[in-house]
């Protein structure tokens, strides 16, 4: 048996440099946006919560942020609580 080589001349994937980018940006305004979820979810300050609706807008409105997920944390701001709450 002989390995099979793949040859400089067969055609290989590449991914876009734009796309790489963007999805890239997507995933760190899901981990900016996910930490202050967090943290506004653990201390339920105004502060925290000013913060995260703020990262969120902003994330939506340059286009690193879904829909969705932009309505997945509206969501969870609907929620009632106690600010400054200690549970």
């Amino acid at each position: 048996m002989q390995a099979q080589h793949q040859s400089s001349s067969d055609p290989k994937a590449i991914t876009s440099t734009v796309e790489g980018a963007q999805a890239a940006r997507h995933l760190m305004a899901i981990r900016i946006v996910g930490t202050a979820l967090f943290d506004y979810q653990i201390r339920k300050t105004v502060d925290a919560r000013i913060r995260l609706e703020s990262l969120t807008s902003m994330a939506h409105q340059l286009g690193d942020l879904t829909a969705n997920e932009a309505a997945v944390v509206a969501q969870l701001l609907n929620q009632p609580t106690q600010f400054g709450a200690n549970v």
